[in-house]
């Protein structure tokens, strides 16, 4: 019986993954890599997995995916093949006002397979302010702002840096959020946020419109999930390339 998808799951490895500045960062990755098995295969061999992994690991780069995958497909004999690589990504930011420096951890995702051809998907997990109009409007002393989690997923038309995929996202919402703020740097990220007063809705609608205009963005979906401060639900809005209408 030829089986959809075997492989390793769940593996955590160190890897070295490029930065637009020209450097190299460290960081660990859980990694889960599959291929389907062909009919006369009893069982896949383990060990090419980790072969092909380790021949990688050291300069992670969305270019080589295509590559490992045909050999992954190569050595086990199978049709197809795929890996998804999740990882944190540390960029130093500096604090508006202060310009204290400080490192701002985003959630970085890699997929790629080869079912139709080299499938690449680069996906990023942005931490953004969202500040509520509604509640603007209706309130004398303030509005209730919360920290939202922005998924921005992209198909890459040419090569995209994940810090250019960062700004784009971190340009859409109330406010920018950071690891280190002092007091100046408080009052600027406060006042920031209720003058740009968001619904989540207005995120999505945002980043789809940039998505859409950017010239090396082939495809998109974003998710903003909401962290409600004075509901117990969250609020969440969705959207992708292909069923957004023309006019966002």
């Amino acid at each position: 019986m030829k089986l959809a998808h075997v492989g390793i799951d769940n593996v955590r490895l160190p890897i070295c993954v490029r930065e637009r500045a020209g450097g190299h960062q460290q960081t660990v990755a859980s990694i889960r890599m599959q291929a389907n098995m062909p009919r006369q295969q009893r069982g896949a061999c383990l060990g090419v997995f980790w072969a092909v992994l380790g021949r990688y690991q050291a300069d992670i780069r969305t270019e080589i995916f295509p590559t490992l995958l045909a050999e992954l497909k190569s050595g086990l004999q199978a049709d197809s093949a795929s890996i998804e690589m999740r990882f944190p990504y540390f960029i130093e930011k500096r604090a508006p006002v202060t310009q204290t420096p400080s490192l701002m951890e985003y959630t970085c995702t890699f997929t790629c397979g080869t079912a139709d051809g080299a499938d690449l998907k680069v996906s990023i997990l942005t931490p953004s302010t969202t500040l509520c109009p509604c509640s603007k409007e209706i309130s004398r002393f303030g509005a209730h702002n919360q920290r939202a989690e922005i998924d921005f997923t992209v198909r890459f038309a040419n090569f995209i840096w994940i810090e250019e995929l960062i700004a784009l996202v971190e340009s859409a919402a109330s406010c920018e959020v950071y690891s280190l703020l002092k007091r100046p740097d408080e009052k600027f990220v406060t006042e920031r946020a209720y003058q740009n007063p968001m619904f989540v809705e207005d995120v999505v609608r945002k980043i789809a419109v940039l998505a859409q205009g950017h010239p090396d963005i082939a495809w998109f979906s974003v998710g903003v999930e909401s962290f409600e401060s004075i509901h117990k639900h969250s609020a969440y809005a969705f959207t992708d390339r292909d069923t957004i209408s023309p006019a966002v």
